[in-house]
């Protein structure tokens, strides 16, 4: 029986779908569930997967629960790898996975200063790529290209101004398809 199969036998109620990409599987499951999934990833002597790698989003601005939050673990024992995603709207919060994995820490940070995505019981959830006073979260597709603020030195007072940007934008639209699928290789 393949890890896979083993894997849906074990905690079917938690996984809502899975497949395999690229040679890796790939777990999608309800966000209520992150944190006894994960301890059951961590724990269960058929798993082992004790490193977190890394937590990423990815911003569907059309979808009604618009990130799908990536989790990548990996199992030295077994030397696997497998990655954990979830739905969630700008508005729902996730358990953090500090508890299980301590550098989850980092990376729920960055998540939550690029994203805005909110990590509830989280011991220190506070910027930590941008600015204390930085409105927004840079790698939202609705976020404006320019930014909301202009940071320049004014050399006739000698210090650094920050002036309100005051530019029009219209909502961006995007299609997702790779351009590189268009292109004719005959």
């Amino acid at each position: 029986m393949d890890f896979a199969t083993s894997l849906a036998r074990c905690v079917p109620k938690w996984i809502t779908s899975m497949h395999m990409a690229k040679d890796e599987l790939v777990v999608s499951i309800s966000p209520s569930f992150i944190l006894p999934f994960f301890s059951f990833l961590r724990d269960h002597t058929g798993t082992q997967f004790k490193m977190l790698m890394d937590i990423t989003a990815v911003d569907y601005p059309t979808k009604t629960e618009r990130f799908e939050v990536v989790y990548n673990l990996l199992s030295l024992q077994y030397n696997t790898r497998v990655r954990i995603k979830t739905q969630v709207s700008g508005l729902t919060p996730l358990d953090s996975l500090v508890p299980l994995y301590n550098y989850a820490s980092w990376w729920e940070r960055e998540t939550w200063d690029m994203f805005g995505i909110f990590f509830s019981n989280h011991p220190d959830l506070r910027r930590i790529l941008t600015d204390y006073g930085f409105e927004g979260h840079p790698l939202r597709k609705d976020f404006p290209l320019s930014g909301y603020v202009e940071v320049r030195y004014d050399d006739s007072e000698k210090r650094v101004l920050t002036e309100a940007l005051e530019l029009t934008q219209d909502f961006r639209y995007f299609d997702f398809a790779s351009p590189w699928e268009l292109v004719d290789t005959k």
